[in-house]
């Protein structure tokens, strides 16, 4: 196989679709992992690449995930871990179902997604992930089991040791043109407040995937470039 290997959880719209489309453009080859079944193989078809019908909130579903983009190419370089849900409830109309439902796709979507790639990459001595984080991980958001989840990504990513050759960052950007906010658009708008296009943080990703470094927080916003933010600096008091 000749060729990077691209495998992008959430892939069946959003900046998942945009990075679809972005990779398959510079020759990569594409795995779309989504539940929704009729979008994720149309993105896939379009790209020349191949779908995996799953729901990343289940691990035996990440597993099966690698493992067919494993007898499809044969390797697996860059993972993707986008999936990610709007929060389902808050404090006030909080419901155990509707905060499991968030984590499980946000949170341990990602964790999931983690422990069944990273054996293969170690095997091979390389590999780049990049999480899909926010900066609601960054600065908070009314929507608060979301910006938890969010939070936890970062933490996450900050916390993961480098090894094996393999690298883990986290890309948060700021509000993006996706299906998710497609209900909220006039009105972010109305405030002044604007959306990036998927098809920016899809070159962002490609940015942050490409880059050497390990263990670090990017964000995205504005039109700006993608750049690394610094961790807060914590003195710890000796006595």
């Amino acid at each position: 196989m000749t060729g990077t290997v691209t495998l992008i959880t959430g892939g069946a719209s959003g900046i998942g679709a945009a990075a679809a489309r972005r990779f398959h453009r510079r020759g990569d080859h594409v795995v779309i992992v989504d539940r929704d079944t009729i979008r994720g193989a149309a993105v896939a078809e379009e790209v020349g690449g191949q779908f995996v019908s799953a729901d990343v909130g289940e691990p035996d579903d990440n597993t099966r995930a690698v493992e067919t983009t494993l007898d499809a190419f044969g390797q697996l370089d860059e993972v993707v871990l986008n999936a990610g849900v709007p929060g389902r409830c808050g404090l006030h109309d909080f419901t155990v179902e509707g905060y499991r439902d968030t984590m499980r796709t946000n949170l341990d979507g990602v964790v999931y997604g983690l422990h069944a790639c990273l054996p293969r990459l170690r095997r091979q001595g390389h590999g780049s992930i990049l999480v899909m984080a926010g900066i609601a991980g960054l600065t908070g958001s009314p929507d608060l089991f979301y910006a938890t989840g969010k939070y936890a990504l970062v933490g996450l990513v900050r916390s993961a040791p480098a090894a094996d050759g393999i690298r883990i960052n986290a890309l948060c950007p700021g509000l993006v043109d996706t299906p998710a906010l497609a209900p909220h658009r006039a009105a972010l708008r109305a405030h002044g407040l604007q959306l990036a296009d998927p098809a920016e943080i899809a070159a962002a990703v490609e940015t942050v995937l490409a880059d050497p470094r390990t263990g670090q927080v990017w964000t995205v916003q504005d039109g700006q470039p993608a750049a690394p933010v610094p961790p807060p600096e914590v003195r710890l008091a000796s006595g």
